[in-house]
């Protein structure tokens, strides 16, 4: 059976901080559809590139994530192609943004849509990255466009090597570069009731585990979840944190 928006409510937070880096290059944000209940579109941008093009490269993410996600209809339109457009327009407005200022401004990004039937679309590029929890359980998570990730998937290092690594950074992928992003779409045929989705980057994920983070988003309500996440991941890092973002969704009964 289909829920109904009246059936259930997405409780949405977002959490984002400088970390002990100088700048803010980290923008995230959850939008609800302006026409359409019980939707929502959620992103994550990390930018990088000198203390301005980064910057300039996460707000183009978010300003293009609006206007994309604006033009959404969830009664007729895929959401996996809405998602495909959020990365190809954010890839080109942060290459026009390079040739107007001269600068390198690149970003990853992590983003995902509700839609009112509870069904869920996913994308990213880069090693910002989703997570989709059942309770505490993890069902998924997005594969990081990012050299360990690779040595990951051949065998030749773990998870918790990978984390470690001295190039743990080098990514293969992300937008506002010569090469075309890669994008990777996962569906999630539909949400269930104590499902989560967090959205978040490298910043945040670093420093937990999936079981930590599934553990932390479905025991504390999502606003305490998000402030919990930032603030172990700042004590985790002792003063070398990286910025750090997140959005974090949860379906939640009516009942």
């Amino acid at each position: 059976m289909t829920p109904t928006p009246s059936s259930y409510r997405l409780v949405a937070a977002t959490g984002i901080h400088k970390g002990d880096r100088p700048y803010q290059q980290d923008q995230v944000e959850i939008l609800p559809h302006p026409r359409a209940s019980g939707c929502l579109l959620a992103v994550v941008a990390d930018g990088m590139g000198g203390k301005s093009g980064g910057r300039k490269a996460a707000d183009q993410v978010i300003m293009t994530s609006r206007q994309v996600f604006d033009r959404y209809v969830p009664s007729k339109d895929e959401a996996g192609q809405n998602l495909q457009q959020l990365v190809e327009e954010s890839h080109l407005m942060i290459k026009l943004t390079a040739i107007a200022f001269e600068e390198e401004p690149h970003s990853t990004v992590a983003a995902f849509i509700v839609n009112p039937d509870l069904s869920a679309v996913m994308v990213h590029a880069g090693d910002s990255r989703v997570y989709h929890f059942r309770g505490p359980e993890l069902v998924h998570r997005t594969m990081d466009h990012s050299f360990v990730q690779r040595l990951v998937n051949e065998g030749q290092i773990s998870e918790e090597e990978a984390n470690v690594h001295p190039q743990s950074n080098l990514l293969t992928g992300c937008l506002g570069t010569q090469q075309d992003p890669p994008t990777t779409i996962h569906h999630v045929h539909q949400m269930e009731v104590g499902d989560s989705l967090l959205a978040c980057s490298d910043g945040l994920w670093h420093y937990f585990t999936p079981k930590e983070l599934g553990a932390i988003v479905h025991t504390l309500p999502p606003r305490e979840a998000a402030e919990m996440l930032v603030g172990k991941a700042r004590h985790r890092a002792r003063s070398g944190g990286d910025n750090l973002s997140l959005a974090l969704v949860r379906v939640e009964s009516t009942a």
